[in-house]
């Protein structure tokens, strides 16, 4: 046990300073964390003494790998579906403050990014990982969906990169993240002391030019007309049937990764992404991602999939849709429709 404060929150010049600090269980967001950041966020938007936040993370492993899921779990197994509602109502809000933050808002991003931790740096205008930096959006995995504005950030990724990686869970490096516009500039990891120190002494994003290196060829773009012909396609049963039929190794990948996952999660995951490419914008993307996630306790499969990964972690979710077909159509369209308590809804404060 530990009893150093789970996010250190602190002026330093001209600059508001955000660690995560819970590295032993990869900076997983709580509660308590999720509300110390909106609020630093709220008076630092309307304090001129603050040119600029910057947010970054303790320990070597992680950035953040998403949301503390275990107490959410608990809670929800009890029969408590409002405590996961009003988590990611917080949540969310804390997200749509970052994407419209008046103010330069830089994240230093490395190790591991997935979930929560998309939402608090990559919504930032100057996103810099190091060339340590594992980013994913796993969520079908465990039978949520991409969240926390994610369906908007994988929407404008190239082509149909957002499908491919919202579904599979695939995950990207420093270069990929350039590469599909999920990240600005890398910077080696052993530069990252030193590009903090000229950031926090400038309070101008600016000062990281003199460390930025080159991106270097992304892997993921050798996979870009394949990834487009399959996850450019309308169901997921197209795109089961157009990986089946490479006959390869990569479509031999996509089955196993989409066979593993909630196929009522990838069906409205795949609905999400595309709508949010339509409309681009981030509270209407929250907003869309709401109206599923308070559900995802109660009416989804994200206990089953909790519980297969982080609790009994059997890696082994017994889904109750096993096929497209298996999705009531009347489920689906009950994710699209207003929230229970009401839809997410953000007014953006001006300072």
């Amino acid at each position: 046990m530990t009893d150093d404060p789970e996010v250190l929150i602190r002026r330093q010049g001209r600059v508001g300073h955000i660690t995560l600090n819970r590295p032993q269980v990869l900076n997983a967001l709580s509660p308590a964390m999720i509300d110390a950041i909106s609020n630093a966020l709220s008076e630092w938007a309307r304090d001129r003494d603050i040119a600029m936040v910057l947010v970054d993370a303790a320990g070597e492993r992680a950035f953040c790998a998403g949301g503390d899921i275990n107490v959410l779990y608990e809670r929800a197994l009890a029969g408590d579906h409002e405590f996961g509602r009003a988590f990611w109502r917080a949540e969310y809000r804390m997200n749509a403050q970052i994407a419209h933050f008046p103010k330069p808002f830089v994240a230093l991003v490395h190790g591991i990014v997935m979930g929560g931790g998309v939402g608090v740096s990559l919504h930032g205008s100057h996103r810099i990982v190091t060339d340590t930096v594992r980013f994913a959006m796993p969520e079908c995995a465990i039978g949520l969906i991409p969240d926390v504005g994610a369906s908007l950030l994988l929407g404008r990724t190239p082509g149909h990169f957002g499908e491919f990686l919202g579904l599979t869970g695939r995950r990207l490096d420093a270069a990929e993240m350039v590469y599909c516009g999920l990240a600005d500039q890398i910077v080696p990891a052993g530069a990252m002391d030193d590009l903090r120190a000229a950031l926090l002494q400038s309070g101008d994003p600016g000062s990281a030019r003199q460390f930025v290196t080159e991106p270097g060829p992304a892997a993921i773009a050798g996979e870009r007309a394949s990834i487009n012909a399959v996850f450019g396609l309308d169901t997921i049963e197209l795109i089961l049937e157009a990986s089946r039929a490479l006959d390869n190794g990569w479509g031999a990948e996509v089955q196993r990764l989409l066979r593993a996952g909630s196929v009522l999660s990838q069906q409205v995951a795949l609905l999400t992404i595309r709508k949010a490419r339509r409309h681009g914008s981030v509270v209407a993307a929250l907003r869309d991602e709401f109206r599923f996630t308070a559900r995802a306790t109660e009416h989804a499969e994200l206990l089953e999939g909790i519980r297969a990964a982080v609790i009994d972690k059997d890696r082994d979710p017994q889904w109750r849709y096993r096929t497209p077909d298996d999705v009531p159509d009347t489920l689906l369209a009950e994710f699209g429709e207003k929230a229970p308590g009401g839809d997410f809804a953000y007014l953006e404060k001006r300072p």
